[in-house]
């Protein structure tokens, strides 16, 4: 206000209405035009977020002269279904926030790179003019090298132009093919759903080149392996909508209002219906508020939990009464019918193999694929009977393998027999694991006076012949959850208060959980499934998913659904999340993201054991196979064996990929062939049994098996996303790092059998690493060069979740500011550089790629059924069948930029597919033609369908997916109903000519069209879930015996106790005893197991820098811990504190909470290392993050491969990063120091060496 309004105030004319309701004044109100420009807009963009948080929200973008000035969330979403709330307004703080990245301090606006590494680059072309020998000798200049690798993280970036870097990194790329090998070359780039293109545009320069695409979802322990292990299938989940269709919701592990806030109404608004809510978490989360009974567990005994339920649902709704639903159910869509051998060992009956048709004699033996054929008793025979529907049914071509109830050789209806009491040749003491004795017991979890081993009777029927025994899966589950059925069984309990595993008093003593808790919540759990017809759900994620024994716990939840008929039935079921998992148009995606329409197969990798191996942090594993093998297993074949040594022998066996694939160059290697006249298979086998070549595992630490260059995009891999982080930095980066503990040779333990080892550990295995982002974060400031990258309001893209059925655009609101470029460009630009290198360095080469025994093809039928290693047991290598497949690619170099922007022939010769199945795709290919022209470049490109831009692709991925082409849907749709002998068109015959288009998601999110990739239908009658088409369409599983599984009957899984689930007390990780020697005497400290739960105010790391996000909590990383934890050691809220153990250190600021439990701290997933973060007093140097405290642990079960619904697919089945098994040492921070003064000599060298020569 001005000083003359200031004086004329009280002397204005004022006017008011006769109801005195209006007041009417002369004043002036140029004041309001701030808040008028600040709120006025040009335009309004649809956009949304392409972060892992499921949300796959819509905004609004306003833009005014070309700067995005706010957001809000639309709400113009499709409706959801009569009866049902819509899926709007979806949004959250954080999203709200976003604009706020685009032009704030933290942007990364123009490329940069390492002082060092581009002066010496700089000098090195000078002399030798040739950008890949300029490479060259830095690399071989050991100095130079190791000098840039060194200064990883410690600043020394500069600006450069895109013309420079580009080339660094393509000659890069050039020299790494031709002296290492296209395999050495590695992408990691995480969620694809979050946002295609952008995920598609590396990945497809990567393949294309032959380099390494790692997986995501198994690093992050996202996808639980119990997914794939009981379904074929990994982690398929109900739209969110659903849940409002339950009337039982039991939370389990996770924290729907925090994680899944836009959904979060459905959770919320369907108790007013009625619907019973459960809450299981160790602490008081924002989800228990909202329900009627939280249920508190320790921390990873959740196992014992579920046992117990089970053990209440079985005894009450299967053997006290019958309940025909559950076992017409149970029947037709588990393996709970089919039989199972009982041998002697060692004096015991213990549970064997699945019984096959190749078991028995007569005409089951003589079955085509009579191996994977089990079989079952027909109740109305009492003979044995192939059931439809089994794997070997899957690929024998006989359209046999659906879920009808019939006789698969003769046609017949059956009735699958449940149980052989009834009729039993005589009773059996079964010998069974058990883990949670003294045995196995972690000192800091409880455990039971039980023996290792159980014996409980089981009936049991003797072979024809007499030369086995057997009984059904279902004997052996009511025997191993411990119920008593009257064969005098002292160890079987006829009631809940017996102390015998699994009875609900048992599990008080494990859990804390009071047992009467778990008596009623099972009870009521069955009896509504039983009353509705399986509208009981569970919602289940990353709070039980990142403990080692995940499996256990997920095993217990999913028999739990499968027992009361709730998977696969609206309302009900397995509904888990953790990530932005599904790809919606997933094999519309899958060729533009690997190359596929050029070369097949691509080369993908399980992140979890590339990173075992190439940051070693085998080398400081201490965790033996003994301390987790079954009591009943035969320890002399597993107490010489690591978990190394596991992973090595999966890879041989093909059970897993490898990266790199073999010790030589597989283009050198192809060269050999070539000039020895042999085809590569035989080349190759060759050279592995004389041994002169091996696979590239058995020696990680050998030079030549580096990988080299490494790409991330999408993603803060070594801020984030790296357990281990500190090992990533010492081995991978050669980076100052604080690994604590020794390695396996100082500390006196065993070595590897498998595995070459190197007194001398390897410090700096990466020549290059690029990073594109669009912030500062842990990882660009520890990469050689840094991309900017456009953010989501300035790009074309796509995006969909797991939580609502709809397909959302990103659009560009404004262009990328700066010097950013869309992911898209970036690579597009680094191919045109690339091919321009290539002259006199690579031509059309041939190249080696081995092709892992995959899931969802007759490899799955593998030979390696026994897990005999050909190299151990001396027998013929068979590609495809022992061993991974060999096939020869070849990569035309030269023409990778013109191949990276037009679609290659292979779609139209080869067509497209997925799960199995393929169908044609020569229509598509001619409608992509007309829709984005044709190529005019020379070559074998000419007339070639255009994907040079965003849209392009975006067009590309829509037009080749079932889910947003209609018919496609229909020759999917076709495809599979000839495997199953069903008629399956109706799934998508009212959408058949609908053709979704990226205009059309620009005016509105669109639906899905029902697809045979996914196993939900999405309509206007059901909501999607997850499992609804093999129930209610009687497509099969793609297991075993083609129903949901139970009972794993591979020979690691019974050697681990696993055949049948039970509890497992978290791992000993060894992380602490190593460092106590580090406390002062005068430190008052506590040893405490730490969880890494999400953050309420960030989506992983992102927003963990946003000013407006840092704001509402407390303003970086902090830790939490209870009131009497905090006492113990005379700790106050707010003070600093250091957490570490032999991994690494971080710092953190303290919250005390009486919502946190007893011997359990908080570090929240996850908060960037460059916000407040001082330096650690056990070693000097700079904070930390979750993952330095942390460790990658892995699990042979999940190295199986091969087997059924056991294989290997990307994402799918492979080890995984639990982390929750770890004990840290936390003590408060003594001195507060943060050690950020810049020397004069750095400041000197990053100002010299920023001048062009």
């Amino acid at each position: 206000m001005s000083l003359l309004n200031k004086f004329i105030y009280f002397s204005k004319n004022v006017s008011k209405s006769s109801d005195k309701h209006i007041v009417t004044t002369e004043e002036n109100r140029e004041w309001e035009s701030y808040y008028r420009n600040r709120w006025q807009y040009d335009k309004v963009v649809r956009s949304t977020h392409g972060v892992n948080c499921t949300g796959s929200c819509s905004w609004k973008i306003f833009v005014k002269n070309g700067l995005v000035t706010w957001e809000v969330q639309q709400t113009d979403y499709p409706e959801t279904r009569p009866g049902l709330p819509n899926h709007e307004p979806r949004g959250c703080p954080r999203g709200a926030s976003y604009s706020w990245y685009l032009y704030s301090a933290n942007r990364v606006k123009y490329p940069m790179i390492r002082a060092t590494l581009v002066k010496a680059y700089r000098n090195a072309k000078k002399q030798l003019n040739d950008p890949v020998k300029a490479w060259e000798s830095i690399i071989n200049d050991a100095e130079i090298s190791k000098k840039y690798k060194a200064e990883r993280g410690l600043g020394g970036m500069i600006r450069a132009d895109w013309n420079e870097v580009n080339e660094i990194i393509a000659a890069a790329n050039v020299y790494t093919i031709k002296k290492y090998g296209p395999d050495r070359l590695v992408g990691f780039t995480p969620i694809p759903a979050m946002s295609m293109v952008s995920y598609a545009s590396g990945a497809r320069y990567l393949s294309l080149l032959g380099g390494t695409m790692l997986s995501f979802y198994d690093f992050y322990c996202d996808l639980p392996p119990s997914s794939p292990q009981t379904w074929g299938e990994q982690t398929d989940v109900p739209e969110s909508a659903d849940w409002y269709n339950s009337s039982f919701l039991m939370l389990w592990g996770s924290n729907v209002p925090l994680t899944r806030t836009p959904d979060s109404p459905f959770y919320t608004q369907v108790r007013y219906k009625g619907t019973k809510t459960i809450n299981i978490s160790p602490d008081y989360n924002d989800a228990a508020k909202f329900a009627d009974l939280w249920m508190k567990p320790k921390q990873g005994t959740d196992a014992a939990l579920g046992m117990a339920m089970g053990h209440v649902i079985l005894k009450e709704f299967y053997l006290e009464k019958k309940v025909p639903y559950f076992e017409e159910y149970a029947r037709q869509y588990t393996d709970l019918p089919f039989l199972v051998k009982i041998e002697k060992e060692n004096g015991r009956y213990v549970a064997g193999r699945v019984i096959r048709a190749s078991d028995l004699d007569g005409a089951l033996s003589k079955e085509k694929s009579a191996e994977w054929k089990p079989v079952l008793i027909d109740e109305k025979s009492n003979e044995f009977v192939i059931p439809n529907g089994t794997i070997g049914s899957r690929w024998d071509q006989s359209r046999k393998w659906n879920l009808e109830l019939k006789n698969a050789l003769t046609g017949e209806d059956i009735q699958p027999q449940l149980s052989v009491i009834d009729n039993a040749d005589e009773v059996v003491e079964l010998s069974l694991p058990y883990f949670g004795g003294e045995t196995y017991k972690h000192e800091h979890f409880n455990a039971s006076a039980h023996n290792d081993i159980i014996t409980r009777k089981v009936p049991v029927k003797k072979s024809v012949d007499g030369d086995f025994l057997y009984c059904t899966v279902f004997d052996l589950m009511v025997a191993n959850y411990g119920i008593s059925r009257g064969l005098e069984d002292k160890n079987s309990a006829e009631n809940y208060d017996q102390d015998l595993p699994y009875t609900p008093a048992w599990q008080e003593h494990i859990t804390g959980v009071p047992a009467a808790q778990i008596i009623s919540t099972a009870r009521q759990f069955a009896e509504n499934a039983a009353k509705t017809k399986g509208k009981s759900m569970i919602i289940i994620g990353a709070g039980v998913n990142h403990w080692f024994h995940t499996d256990m716990i997920y095993r217990t939840a999913i028999n739990m659904l499968m027992f009361c008929g709730c998977v696969g039935q609206s309302g009900g079921g397995w509904a888990h999340y953790v990530g932005q998992e599904k790809v919606r148009p997933q094999t519309g995606w899958l060729p533009l993201a690997f190359g596929l329409d050029w070369n097949r197969p691509p080369r993908q990798m399980n992140t979890t054991s590339f990173f075992y191996m190439h940051t070693d942090q085998w080398r400081y594993e201490k965790v033996g196979l003994t301390e987790l093998i079954s009591p009943l297993a035969n320890k002399d074949e597993w107490s010489s064996k690591s978990m190394i040594d596991c992973n090595v022998k999966a890879e041989r066996m093909g059970w897993l990929p490898s990266s790199p694939q073999l010790s030589d160059n597989p283009i050198e290697l192809a060269r050999q062939a070539e000039k020895e006249n042999k085809n590569a298979e035989t080349f190759i086998t060759e050279k592995l049994k004389s041994g002169e070549l091996s696979i590239a595992a058995e020696d990680p630490d050998d030079p030549k098996n580096f990988p080299r260059n490494l790409f991330v995009w999408r993603a803060n891999l070594l801020g984030s996303s790296a357990k281990g982080m500190e090992y990533f930095m010492k081995h991978l980066l050669g980076a100052q790092n604080s690994v604590l503990g020794d390695d396996l040779k100082n500390n006196g333990q065993q070595l590897p059998q498998e595995v070459m080892w190197h007194d001398q550990a390897p410090e700096g295995k990466l020549d290059l690493l690029v990073t594109l982002d669009y912030r500062m974060s842990t990882t660009t400031l520890h990469s050689d060069i840094i991309l900017p990258a456009a953010t989501w309001y300035e790009k074309n893209d796509l995006s969909t979740s797991d939580m609502h059925p709809f397909i959302h655009p990103f659009s560009k609101a404004v262009d990328p500011v700066w010097e950013a470029r869309s992911d898209w460009e970036i690579f597009k630009g680094l191919a045109k550089r690339f091919s321009e290198l290539t002259k006199n360095h690579l031509g059309k080469e041939k190249d080696i790629v081995l092709f892992p025994l995959q899931h969802d093809s007759p490899m799955e039928l593998s030979e390696t059924a026994h897990a005999e290693d050909w190299k151990e047991t001396g027998a013929e290598l068979k590609p495809g069948k022992n061993m991974s497949k060999i096939i020869e690619v070849v990569r035309n170099y030269p023409e990778t930029f013109h191949r990276y922007t037009t679609l290659g022939p292979l779609m139209e010769k080869a067509g497209n597919g997925g799960k199995g199945i393929n169908w044609n795709t020569e229509k598509e290919v001619e409608f992509l033609k007309l829709l984005n022209k044709t190529s005019d470049n020379e070559g074998e490109t000419r007339g070639l369908a255009k994907i040079e831009t965003d849209i392009h692709a975006a067009e590309t991925i829509l037009t080749l997916a079932p889910e947003t082409n209609g018919q496609v849907a229909l020759k999917a749709w076709e495809a599979l109903s000839k495997t199953t002998g069903r008629d399956h068109r109706h799934l998508a015959e009212t959408r058949e000519d609908e053709k979704i288009r990226f205009r059309d998601l620009l005016a509105q999110p669109r639906k899905i069209i029902t697809s045979p990739i996914w196993s939900g239908v999405d309509s206007e009658e059901v909501s999607y879930n997850a499992g609804y088409t093999n129930v209610h369409e009687l497509i099969p599983w793609r297991t075993l015996t083609g129903r949901q599984t139970t009972y794993q009957d591979h020979p690691w899984m019974i050697a681990f106790g696993e055949n049948m689930v039970c509890y497992k007390p978290p791992i000993n990780t060894k992380s602490v005893q190593q460092v106590m020697g580090k406390l002062d005497k005068s430190d008052e400290y506590l040893v405490i197991n730490m969880m890494t739960p999400h953050n309420k105010w960030t989506i992983h790391s992102s927003w963990s820098d946003n000013l407006l996000m840092l704001t509402l909590g407390r303003g970086g990383p902090v830790v939490w811990m209870s009131e009497k934890d905090a006492a113990k050691i005379n700790l106050k809220d707010n003070d600093w504190v250091e957490v570490f153990n032999a991994n690494g250190a971080s710092v953190a600021r303290l919250i005390v909470s009486q919502r946190v439990p007893e011997n359990a701290l908080i570090m929240y997933h996850n908060q960037e290392r460059t916000v407040n973060m001082p330096v650690n007093q056990i070693n000097g140097n700079r904070g930390g993050v979750h993952n330095s405290v942390e460790r990658i642990s892995l699990k042979p079960t999940h190295m199986i491969g091969g087997y059924a619904q056991l294989s290997y697919g990307f994402n799918y089945y492979g080890t995984i990063g639990s982390n929750r098994d770890e004990f840290v040492i936390i003590r408060k921070l003594r001195k507060v120091e943060w050690k950020d003064e810049a020397s004069d000599e750095t400041t000197m060298t990053n100002y010299a060496t920023n001048k062009h020569d």
